[in-house]
């Protein structure tokens, strides 16, 4: 019976490359979520985003509004186009994201704490008038510390979200954006979701 050739050294140096350069885990699995944390102020237009997670299952400590500034009384304002989610050193999360703004300042729950509720600040529809919806958010992190988003000025804040279940935390995030209108009234993201998992 022939004996099967020993792989040469080259091989064994390519496959043990390939396993130190491999990329980490993936984040949480789209089954992994305990809860979904809605509000009820959100806007009506666009559509639902893919759900997007912390990659390395961490929770998120912070987030980042991409928001785009008040142009005046003639110009079309959108508001909020974007929520990015801050998982630590594991990275970010991102679900659908408007073309308009900049990202704000960072804002972080203190060492050891995670995010475990939230609340949007919305425009309500304003028929005629220039349209804008989500405007900011802002979040609880696990030992009660509020973070307020630095977003625009229109609109106002609806209630919080129910929490997390007890020994979770937020994970992951869809947003409702509303994609340009092409001349017509933009009004960028209106709505999030955010994950719990555990």
């Amino acid at each position: 019976m022939a004996l099967s050739p020993r792989p040469s050294l080259a091989l064994v140096a390519l496959v043990a490359l390939v396993a130190l350069v491999a990329p980490p885990a993936r984040g949480w699995p789209r089954e992994a979520p305990t809860a979904t944390l809605a509000v009820e102020n959100g806007g009506q237009w666009g559509h639902w985003g893919d759900p997007e997670f912390c990659p390395g299952r961490a929770f998120a400590s912070g987030f980042q509004l991409k928001v785009e500034p008040h142009k005046g009384f003639f110009g079309d304002d959108t508001g909020l186009n974007g929520v990015r989610l801050l998982c630590g050193a594991a990275g970010e999360a991102t679900s659908s994201e408007g073309p308009r703004g900049a990202w704000s300042r960072p804002e972080s729950c203190p060492p050891g704490q995670h995010l475990v509720a939230f609340r949007l600040r919305v425009e309500e529809p304003r028929g005629l008038w220039d349209d804008t919806a989500a405007n900011a958010m802002a979040a609880i992190c696990s030992r009660g510390s509020l973070l307020e988003g630095r977003g625009g000025p229109q609109g106002t804040w609806g209630n919080w979200s129910a929490p997390c279940p007890p020994g979770a935390g937020v994970c992951g995030l869809r947003t409702r954006l509303e994609p340009p209108q092409r001349g017509g009234d933009d009004t960028g993201l209106n709505d999030v979701e955010l994950y719990c998992c555990s």
